[in-house]
């Protein structure tokens, strides 16, 4: 049976709260965590915060919302956060266990059916990545009908799910997109996937229908700005019209135009000419503007260029101060400046400063890690312990981010980790926009507290 039609019992308390709810409008959300790795849970609806609550003696919480516009929302609980769905007269229940967070997560209760879905299509999401790499490489005729065999399974998983007509209408559409999009951002990364699988040395020919898919397509729906398979689609969508159009129009030979400032204000040109919705139109702008600074790496004259281009469509202010402190910290990790001046703590909650770390040997590399990420725990500590035997004068610096301070330490005597070379980041916002984190293979390298590579690869530079 699948998993969203499984049916759990749950301690009488967290339900006994949707028994005689106050109005039919009112939205009950609780449950139970198991393995806390906070105190809190957090609510959000789009960017905004809605209410959070303390987890209780009994690792339970509950959410009581009065007023709520249907929709999805999302719910954090640090490091971890995930989807959740509520419409006015939901008692929903979760359960779920933060040693295998998505893995686990049910929802029981009014209002289960498309949250459970909604987890259902993700973690299938997840299980056919490793299936797709052997479609990439078949033809386009071949791949299309793989995906779409996948794409009606899950449909008929849908419609079994809703043969009784429970779900509202936006609920379903909510649920068909899951499906759409996951499959169309495959379409969208075929000709790449499938070049880079071949090695042909042009784009294959796709044929007329191969992107039949794109008429139906509604560039402006309000309700998906949030829901990551629509704004993954999004991405992708515009990442390939943008190389597409740059081949046709601006290439010679149709081999590529290879600079980045070129390409990325085409990026932005096809978002200001398709997308009119003003939030999904200004997350797109800030998702191309922080993806090219990131890689970047240079503060130069292009990049101002593109900031300046940038600010002139985005009308979002927060994202333009975002843009700001990224280009700032790019500046600050350029060579021969010294190490931002960063707060972290110790085992024993004592803050010291990145430089203070850096001062304590000639050479240092700061690297980073996060509990949520188990498999690249284990590979990147068995591969500091080969760095450290090969490169003795290096002092290798671990900072953990986004897990909780208890679970950190937890993890810490778990594993018997060196506490003279692992420090705890806070903020990892700062830490993020400082050391310029855009990926955990990141490293930074400095000699006498003075950096030396400020976007070095832990695999690749050392």
């Amino acid at each position: 049976m699948v998993r969203f039609l499984l049916s759990l019992t749950f301690i009488s308390s967290i339900v006994s709260c949707s028994d005689s709810p106050e109005n039919d409008s009112t939205v009950f959300f609780s449950g139970e965590i198991v393995n806390p790795t906070s105190d809190y849970v957090v609510l959000y609806h789009k960017d905004t915060f809605v209410d959070s609550v303390k987890l209780n003696d009994k690792n339970q919480f509950s959410f009581q919302l009065d007023t709520l516009d249907d929709g999805l929302y999302h719910f954090d609980h640090t490091p971890e956060l995930q989807y959740v769905y509520l419409s006015k007269g939901d008692s929903l229940v979760a359960r779920l266990n933060t040693v295998e967070f998505d893995e686990s997560l049910v929802f029981s209760g009014k209002g289960s059916e498309i949250n459970n879905f909604l987890i259902e299509i993700f973690l299938q999401n997840e299980n056919e990545e490793e299936l797709m790499k052997d479609f990439y490489g078949l033809d386009p005729g071949a791949f299309s009908q793989k995906i779409d065999s996948l794409y009606k399974d899950k449909l008929a998983l849908l419609g079994e799910l809703n043969t009784d007509g429970q779900l509202s209408q936006q609920a379903l559409a909510m649920a068909e997109a899951s499906v759409y999009y996951n499959t169309f951002i495959t379409k969208e990364k075929y000709p790449f996937y499938h070049k880079k699988e071949t090695g042909e040395e042009t784009i294959h020919e796709l044929g007329d229908n191969f992107y039949s898919y794109r008429k139906k397509i509604n560039f402006n729906n309000e309700a998906l700005t949030y829901l990551k398979p629509y704004f993954d689609f999004m991405k992708w969508h515009i990442g390939n019209v943008s190389y597409m159009t740059c081949l046709d129009d601006c290439s010679n030979n149709k081999k590529p135009v290879s600079d980045r400032l070129h390409f990325n204000k085409h990026k932005l040109a096809i978002v200001d000419s398709i997308v009119i919705e003003k939030e999904l139109r200004n997350n797109l702008f800030r998702n191309i503007a922080v993806d090219y600074l990131k890689w970047e790496h240079n503060p130069d004259k292009e990049s101002i260029t593109f900031i300046n281009e940038f600010k002139s469509l985005s009308t979002n202010e927060e994202h333009g101060k975002e843009i700001d402190l990224l280009y700032k910290g790019i500046q600050n990790l350029q060579p021969n400046n010294t190490i931002p001046d960063i707060a972290v703590l110790n085992f024993n909650d004592e803050k010291l400063s990145l430089k203070d770390l850096a001062s304590k040997k000639e050479n240092t590399v700061f690297y980073f890690w996060t509990a949520a990420q188990k498999g690249h725990f284990r590979n990147i500590s068995r591969h500091i312990a080969s760095l450290e035997k090969k490169h003795p004068n290096y002092n290798f610096i671990g900072i953990n981010l986004r897990t909780s301070l208890p679970q950190w330490k937890q993890l810490m005597s778990e594993n018997n980790l060196d506490k003279e070379k692992q420090f705890y980041g806070e903020d990892f916002k700062e830490l993020q926009m400082a050391m310029i984190i855009d990926g955990l293979n990141k490293c930074v390298i400095t000699k006498d507290t003075v950096v030396v590579d400020g976007f070095a690869n832990l695999y690749t530079s050392l």
